[in-house]
């Protein structure tokens, strides 16, 4: 964990947990999201989510990938990545939409051509056209598009999604409990949604990942890319180039560029079908598989003994760096970015609506009885206590 904070980042983002322990936590205080009043109508059979969440430092290697082959369409990919940073967090409260999307950049205009900002903006809409496909609905708002060349080396892409929604439709973690079981859905493959492969890296741990796999000459190329106070033994150390090509049919950088993943169709289908059913919904996004200790309602032992096999990336990631395997597990989703609790009869079904949606998913664990809350992961690689 040493190297990453010294790139200036957290896996868990203690500091920023503490302060905001003080803020109102909202209406339901165990749900995934702040659910807020129906301030708009102040219909008390309503409530109303605001969130806001974006693609990282992922947006750093997408300028290195366009710097080095040219290709655009990463930029779009980069669009994906702050929509379903945000979608996907509303989906495990319930919502599954109308929402409202506004896109927030903060640009290098020396670095960051116009023709970039036309990739990501039109790249949005592109994006809603195809989840409306699916039956979800997101109405683009428009943004703010910032020159912050002071403060912002490249590009960083943000957004924020709003809804209303009935109360009565919301899912907390409020009934899980011991005895339920975990359904754990892939986050790599190829959907019916996806056109290519996605290699399951969604938008968590690029930090890591960008700098144990790519070789040392893009610092030096690329300076813009980094901040120039970081120490060099934790910038750009890995072996590989941007184009070497991977088992996958994807080359490096196209692999951890893959936009992440959205749950929004098979969602709106789960919850259709076993919304009674379902007793909370992880996005397991910061904090990777540990992301569910944050959200038991009571305390309960976690127990996630049949995992899905971590894809290729993450088994690269890992080599690449060395990292222990139970910190593998707090900071990337390791191929499985969304959980559900629910009963084993239900689990059932929705494997099977999964498989319908051509996503890997499997029953991974389950709720037992314990005196605190706690997580126990038993993998491949160790049983890792947390």
């Amino acid at each position: 964990m040493n190297r990453y904070n010294l790139r200036g980042v957290s896996a868990q983002k203690e500091d920023v947990h503490k302060a905001v322990a003080q803020l109102d936590h909202g209406l339901f205080p165990k749900a995934f999201c702040k659910v807020y009043p129906d301030y708009w109508a102040n219909d008390p059979e309503f409530c109303n989510l605001l969130h806001a969440d974006g693609a990282g430092t992922k947006s750093s290697l997408a300028y290195l990938y366009w710097k080095e082959t040219g290709d655009m369409s990463v930029w779009r990919d980069i669009a994906i990545d702050a929509i379903v940073m945000n979608t996907d967090d509303l989906l495990c409260v319930g919502a599954t939409g109308p929402f409202t999307y506004s896109s927030t950049i903060g640009r290098n205009k020396l670095k960051i051509p116009g023709e970039v900002i036309s990739e990501i903006i039109n790249g949005t809409q592109s994006f809603f056209d195809r989840l409306q496909e699916f039956g979800i609905t997101v109405h683009f708002m428009g943004g703010e598009t910032a020159d912050v060349g002071d403060l912002v080396r490249t590009i960083i892409v943000d957004g924020t999604m709003g809804c209303r929604m009935r109360r009565d439709r919301l899912v907390t973690t409020e009934k899980l409990t011991e005895g339920d079981v975990i359904v754990s859905f892939a986050s790599f493959g190829q959907s019916v949604y996806e056109d290519v492969y996605n290699s399951g890296m969604g938008s968590n741990g690029l930090t890591s990942a960008r700098h144990e796999m790519l070789k040392k000459e893009y610092a030096t190329k690329y300076p813009e890319s980094i901040d120039p106070n970081l120490p060099d033994e934790v910038v750009y150390n890995g072996k590989y180039a941007l184009t070497d090509m991977t088992e996958t049919g994807l080359d490096v950088g196209k692999m951890i560029l893959s936009p992440t993943r959205t749950y929004a169709p098979l969602m709106l289908e789960i919850l259709d079908k076993h919304f009674d059913q379902i007793h909370g919904i992880i996005h397991c996004s910061g904090g990777g598989q540990t992301k569910c200790l944050h959200y038991l309602p009571k305390p309960v032992r976690v127990v996630k003994n049949n995992l899905i096999a971590p894809p290729p990336l993450f088994k690269m990631i890992q080599e690449a760096a060395g990292t222990d395997w139970r910190e593998m597990y707090q900071v990337f989703n390791m191929g499985q970015r969304l959980e559900i609790f629910t009963d084993r009869a239900t689990a059932d079904s929705l494997l099977k609506i999964a498989d319908e949606f051509k996503i890997q998913a499997q029953i991974s664990g389950y709720v037992e009885a314990s005196d605190k809350k706690e997580l126990r992961i038993e993998s491949e690689f160790g049983t890792f206590n947390y």
